[in-house]
């Protein structure tokens, strides 16, 4: 049986951190876990690609960021957000791979100096399972893994990325160009807004509806 602690003793634990960037603050608070999982989740056509990228940039000023781009590879589109959030900013801190598998994932992370932040994007095109991804969760807990995944209406496509959400930290849903926190990090707002004309155009097509 594992011994228990005491309140104090709990709070005297250190947990690693990372600082948030102050445009995400409103929604995230100012620090996020360093490691654990991150869950993005959104229909096509609201923003999602934006928060991602938004959200990796974040990731790579505070360290080695992979991005696993499955959905899109490296088409047009892809490249369009990359220049968009000026990713080659970023150095060598930013790395993009597109055609793995979760083995091929695996054997990459266990390497040494390998990435602490991941960007699987997304879970549906990279045919991530519940057992596959019990597997990485565990076997990588020293890393930060962000998923992304497709939505049907307002949860999570699949019954698996489901589950991925229920188990995630941070929780992001991405509708008209905005992002809300639903997960344990919320700023005071708990939203931030990646594109104002197209948030408004929506949400002001909303109230009319």
């Amino acid at each position: 049986m594992k011994r228990s602690i005491s309140a104090v003793q709990a709070l005297a634990v250190r947990n690693k951190t990372l600082e948030v960037a102050p445009e995400w603050r409103g929604c995230l608070g100012d620090e996020i876990a360093r490691h654990g999982v991150v869950f993005i989740w959104g229909n096509s056509g609201n923003g999602k690609s934006s928060v991602v990228m938004a959200f990796a940039k974040m990731l790579a000023a505070c360290g080695k960021v992979l991005y696993v781009s499955k959905e899109e590879g490296y088409g047009l589109s892809f490249q369009n957000t990359l220049r968009r959030f000026s990713m080659q900013e970023c150095g060598n801190a930013f790395q993009v791979v597109d055609k793995e598998t979760v083995e091929s994932l695996t054997e990459r992370l266990d390497k040494a100096r390998s990435p602490e932040f991941v960007i699987i994007d997304s879970v549906q095109a990279m045919g991530i399972g519940s057992r596959a991804f019990k597997e990485l969760q565990g076997h990588f807990r020293n890393k930060l893994l962000v998923l992304v995944s497709q939505a049907d209406g307002k949860r999570p496509l699949g019954r698996a990325a489901q589950n991925m959400m229920y188990e995630a930290d941070l929780k992001l849903w991405v509708e008209g160009h905005t992002v809300f926190s639903k997960g344990r990090f919320m700023g005071e707002t708990k939203e931030f807004v990646t594109w104002e004309e197209g948030a408004q155009r929506y949400w002001e097509g909303r109230k009319k509806e």
